[in-house]
């Protein structure tokens, strides 16, 4: 079981109490409640006592007591209240006026730092710059690569032979298609009833080579993409 711990304020009485209470109205100046009084004294008058108090001091002419239904306010009285003549309010005037420059002058240098730490994010570390320096190099030296055999003079391949290809492609290649469905009907047919392993013995020893994973990967290529019923290959090379 958990005790409440004991607060450290001091309990006020008496005399005490009372200049506590007038001198946080002064303070304060505005209207408080007899609760919010003991709250804000963080307990150091009690509740009963804070409201004894204030209507003794309201009786006294210290503070003024306002009643709004069942609820009594008090206020400091306002003629016990210091007040600034003119001289002073202008130097306050002119005082914040000086702090509310300062801090334009701050929120502006704020401004810019902020700027330029975004600015500092954004930028590449060392060991980006040259992660990127690599690539780079990389990327320079696979296209010096490609390049090199046109540096060197051997001879493009030409219009005509382009066209020829493209026909030769068209021509065959819905033939190969043809003759792909038609074995891998049969061959599915044949090899139903065969366990997997004895499949595959058949397969070899009658000679069969299956696509492999390169072959795939060339029918699921752009070069073998099927983008219309009328589709042709890209296979010309482009100009620059």
């Amino acid at each position: 079981m958990t005790t409440k711990a004991k607060s450290d304020v001091k309990v006020l009485k008496g005399q005490d109490a009372e200049d506590a209470i007038l001198q946080y109205m002064k303070k304060m100046n505005r209207p408080f409640g007899a609760v919010d009084i003991s709250a804000n004294l963080k307990g150091a008058v009690p509740k009963a006592t804070t409201a004894k108090i204030l209507v003794s001091l309201a009786d006294k002419g210290a503070i003024i007591q306002k009643t709004y239904g069942k609820t009594n306010f008090y206020v400091a009285n306002q003629n016990d209240i210091d007040t600034l003549d003119a001289n002073e309010l202008a130097a306050l005037d002119m005082e914040c006026k000086t702090v509310e420059e300062a801090n334009n002058v701050v929120a502006a240098e704020v401004k810019s730092l902020q700027l330029e730490l975004n600015k500092l994010k954004n930028t590449p570390t060392g060991a980006e710059l040259e992660a990127q320096i690599e690539d780079a190099n990389k990327t320079i030296a696979r296209l010096s690569a490609t390049l090199a055999p046109l540096r060197s003079g051997v001879p493009l391949i030409s219009s005509d032979d382009l066209a020829q290809l493209d026909a030769d492609w068209n021509r065959w290649r819905p033939e190969w298609c043809r003759r792909k469905k038609i074995f891998t009907s049969f061959w599915q047919f044949a090899t139903d009833t065969l366990p997997p392993q004895d499949a595959t013995a058949l397969a070899e020893d009658l000679g069969i080579e299956f696509d492999t994973p390169e072959h795939t990967s060339l029918e699921r290529g752009p070069l073998c993409a099927v983008q219309g019923q009328n589709s042709k290959p890209n296979l010309k090379r482009k100009r620059e």
